[in-house]
């Protein structure tokens, strides 16, 4: 399958104020620093304080879910007054969808393995405007890394700087979080093309490791903004291609999302359709 532009896509990113990129970074990194602390020293420890169900008994949210984003909210408020923010424990402020800029948070990013003590969750936090993700910055506080991206200036990991390299999906990885009914049939698909699928319950690592070149992939047929915001800037940074469902590309597309190394997307977009 041949990726064709999407028409709506802008041809240019649009630019954004420098000094509101720098400041934007340093806020979000400090946030991603104090997430990380909280994230580590309370990971697994038992049932935690708080933790209930949303919408099923896998569905968790705890009072670390909570506090994060109520502390990400106090900061952004002072740091960035008018901006509204958009987060998965408290919701959208009123004019989030008409606002110039708007921050996404996601203070636990696989809540369930967090509970768990398994070492696959994250905090992901984005400031995106009507073109897509302008900074992105990922908590992994498991490999004790923080992962910022801003747009036109790259992406760096604990300040290292990264860049993926184009590549086949032949014996590589693939990130997926899928529904039930997609995952075995696409599964299946890439195995067939010596791919190997790894579902791991965070939207938020899957796409940075695509961005960090640990992944040829990422595939997810359904997620929320909060989910994606903070890593897609870093994949779209990294020099990775992020389409809808159809191969159209988009920075934040509706419905699922493929982002893929150069020289994989094409072939990925093809399990994806051959299942389906």
């Amino acid at each position: 399958m041949t990726v064709q532009p999407h028409p709506s896509a802008p041809s240019t990113p649009f630019p954004v104020e420098a000094g509101l990129l720098s400041k934007a970074l340093e806020v979000a990194g400090r946030l991603a620093n104090d997430a990380a602390e909280v994230i580590t020293a309370t990971a697994g420890r038992g049932q935690q304080p708080g933790a209930t169900h949303k919408a099923n008994p896998f569905d968790w949210v705890t009072d670390t879910d909570r506090t994060l984003e109520r502390h990400t909210r106090r900061v952004l408020a002072s740091e960035f007054p008018g901006v509204p923010v958009v987060g998965e424990e408290f919701g959208s402020d009123g004019d989030a969808a008409t606002a110039p800029y708007r921050w996404v948070v996601d203070p636990v990013d696989g809540t369930a393995n967090y509970v768990a003590g398994f070492p696959w969750c994250a905090y992901s936090l984005a400031l995106v405007d009507a073109y897509g993700p302008v900074v992105g910055v990922i908590a992994d506080p498991s490999r004790a890394q923080i992962y910022a991206a801003a747009r036109g200036r790259g992406v760096r990991a604990n300040g290292v700087a990264v860049t993926v390299t184009p590549r086949s999906p032949t014996g590589g990885l693939i990130c997926a979080e899928l529904s039930l009914e997609r995952a075995p049939g696409f599964t299946r698909q890439a195995a067939a093309g010596h791919a190997g699928v790894r579902v791991l319950g965070s939207a938020a690592l899957a796409i940075t490791q695509v961005a960090l070149g640990h992944a040829v992939a990422a595939v997810l047929d359904s997620y929320r903004e909060w989910d994606v915001a903070g890593a897609a800037c870093l994949a779209a940074e990294a020099g990775a291609l992020i389409v809808d469902g159809e191969g159209r590309p988009n920075p934040l597309p509706s419905g699922a999302m493929v982002v893929a190394v150069p020289g994989s997307l094409d072939e990925v977009l093809g399990w994806w359709h051959a299942d389906r």
